[in-house]
């Protein structure tokens, strides 16, 4: 059986500037499923008809994992618990919320998770494991 892989919000930025990932999206090994969240992220931003063309596509062809009800419980728990040991201020809080969402939701499926943003995402990872992998 094949794993399952979900690209964080950062991978389709960089490949929607850049391409500069196109290659290793190409080649992945796994079934890609896309987070409900990164589609919403990626939709917020989207201004462009070709980022458009290209979440219609994305939402078309890799079906969507969402975050449980347990998954948004532990998520707002996390947070908490790194506000008291990191001091963080709700705005760095806000800002981590979709992205704990998103590894809380890949640990529930057991996928691996895709991402560029290093920092935040080994932070979550100290406090949640679940299968990372940056690039």
């Amino acid at each position: 059986m094949s794993s399952l892989v979900i690209f964080d919000t950062s991978i389709f930025i960089d490949h929607l500037r850049t391409g500069c990932h196109k290659e290793r999206i190409d080649a992945i090994n796994g079934l890609i499923r896309t987070s409900s969240v990164v589609l919403a992220e990626l939709w917020r931003g989207a201004t462009k008809p070709a980022e458009q063309t290209f979440l219609k596509q994305l939402e078309r062809n890799h079906p969507l994992l969402s975050p449980t009800e347990k998954n948004w419980l532990e998520s707002g728990h996390l947070l908490g618990k790194m506000r008291v040991d990191k001091g963080f201020v709700p705005d760095k809080l806000r800002d981590l919320h979709f992205d704990v969402l998103i590894a809380l939701t890949a640990r529930t499926t057991g996928a691996r998770l895709i991402t560029s943003n290093r920092s935040d995402f080994e932070l979550i990872k100290s406090y949640r494991d679940f299968r990372l992998e940056i690039w």
